[in-house]
């Protein structure tokens, strides 16, 4: 886990939503509590880099989580896009090609390799043809990322304690389908973890979408997963 981050900025809120007007929304509505957002394919398809401009000019940061994923050349370009417009993350998907593509045209931009998506499980692994299992597919995609230059991985927090324990705490660390106590039920997400849980096994950042925004009451929510994230970072 990396030190210095501040607080406000190891919850990095998903503005999984299909609008500018309401992703704006949001982010007025969370920024007193949280200072990092994620730009999924989603709201960037409705609005392009006009929320991402909007959001930097809030004195907020971005994951711009687009899981890049084509031909070397053309993720090669994408990144130099994205890298111009002060994004802190972004995420990319696939071989060894299209990584070291996105790490050869990255600059300051943080590059992140998605390893494993947190709404697939051993049986959908099996499906899709691969013989290891989760954990196994995980360290191995982690360890190459790292290998090739990537600076971290977004990995379901049931997988971070072996990926600190072999790779060390170099790596950036963003865990997805993070859920409080209070509010277990995993929608499509079938790897969860609590906040709490998260950073105590060495979690940078989590990302956090639905449990705020589908709260009563999305300030306290998220009022209240700084707190436990706190007791741990603090």
């Amino acid at each position: 886990m990396r030190r210095g981050i501040p607080l406000e900025k190891r919850i990095i809120f998903a503005l999984d939503v299909p609008s500018e007007r309401e992703a704006r929304e949001w982010v007025l509505r969370l920024k007193p509590f949280i200072r990092f957002y994620k730009v999924g394919l989603e709201l960037f398809l409705a609005s392009g880099f006009g929320i991402v401009d909007w959001i930097l000019q809030q004195d907020c940061e971005v994951m711009l989580d687009l899981k890049l994923f084509d031909i070397p050349n053309t993720v090669r370009g994408a990144i130099e896009r994205i890298r111009e417009r002060g994004v802190t993350y972004t995420t990319v998907h696939g071989n060894d090609g299209i990584l070291e593509a996105a790490v050869k045209a990255k600059g300051n931009l943080k590059v992140l390799a998605v390893t494993v998506l947190t709404s697939l499980d051993e049986g959908d692994l099996r499906d899709l043809g691969f013989q290891c299992n989760v954990q196994e597919l995980v360290l191995s995609r982690a360890r190459r990322a790292l290998q090739l230059g990537c600076d971290g991985v977004v990995t379901s927090g049931e997988e971070l304690k072996v990926l600190r324990e072999r790779l060390g705490q170099g790596l950036i660390a963003v865990v997805p389908g993070v859920r409080p106590v209070s509010n277990r039920p995993v929608d499509d997400q079938k790897r969860v973890i609590t906040p709490r849980e998260a950073f105590l096994l060495g979690a940078d950042h989590i990302v956090v979408g639905r449990p705020i925004r589908t709260s009563p009451n999305p300030e306290e929510t998220a009022r209240q997963m700084l707190d436990e994230a706190a007791e741990v970072l603090l």
